[in-house]
């Protein structure tokens, strides 16, 4: 009787140890992509040019700076974390004859946090190397560091561009907020080698449904730096 019991209790033991065993080993695994993404990757990558433009939503300028580097750089593709309405994007380029088809809005993201968690597997999907990121002068030091992380962490090099502000945008810089997103940031680079945040509302700039904003007013940064009749008649604004 004895003896039934000691299988019968060294089978669950059995299957503990394998659990325990192949859960250190899908860590170890995870480690390793962390480690080498941070190091040999992002070596590599930082020795390559510029592929992705990617702007902070928080003020219409990082926009308007965005599409002055397009005039340089067409064929360089711009990601736009949430940002301005989409026609107030659209009206941006197009009143520069800039094309459409490389700039890209996710509307996903609430928070810088959230910029970087929605962003990161879209560029990953572009396969590109090296990011600037675009933000304003007094949200720079969370923006350097959460980019830091988080693309590095991917292995991405990253470079930081500030854009001409007037006045101060919405962005709020405390101390505590800048704190918390860091440290969820660093907790979130282990989880992040295998789980890939979808944003389903990424939208390419010359696909917007124009038409949609008949029926929901759209309000816009700047209006007077905007030509808004480029866009349809009957488009409703704030």
């Amino acid at each position: 009787m004895k003896r039934f019991k000691s299988k019968l209790y060294s089978k669950p033991r059995k299957y503990l140890k394998f659990l325990k065993l192949t859960g250190l080993f899908c860590l170890g695994i995870i480690l390793f992509s962390l480690l080498f993404n941070c190091t040999w990757k992002l070596y590599v990558n930082s020795q390559k040019p510029v592929d992705a433009f990617l702007v902070l939503g928080g003020s219409i300028n990082r926009e308007f700076h965005v599409a002055n580097l397009a005039k340089e750089f067409p064929s360089i593709p711009i990601l736009v974390s949430q940002g301005s309405d989409e026609p107030c994007i659209w009206v941006i380029f197009k009143q520069e004859n800039l094309s459409l088809k490389n700039v890209f809005r996710e509307s996903c993201a609430k928070s810088t946090f959230e910029n970087f968690i929605y962003s990161v597997p879209i560029l990953l999907d572009w396969k590109v190397h090296k990011v600037k990121v675009i933000t304003s002068g007094s949200h720079v030091y969370r923006a350097k560091l959460l980019a830091y992380i988080h693309l590095s962490s991917k292995g991405l090099a990253t470079e930081l561009e500030i854009a001409p502000e007037k006045g101060i945008p919405g962005n709020n810089e405390s101390r505590l907020k800048t704190f918390l997103d860091v440290t969820r940031s660093l907790l979130w680079t282990i989880p992040s080698q295998i789980i890939h945040p979808h944003c389903s509302e990424v939208t390419r700039l010359d696909n917007i449904d124009l038409y949609y904003w008949r029926t929901n007013k759209f309000g816009c940064e700047q209006k007077h730096n905007l030509n808004f009749d480029l866009l349809p008649e009957g488009l409703k604004r704030n």
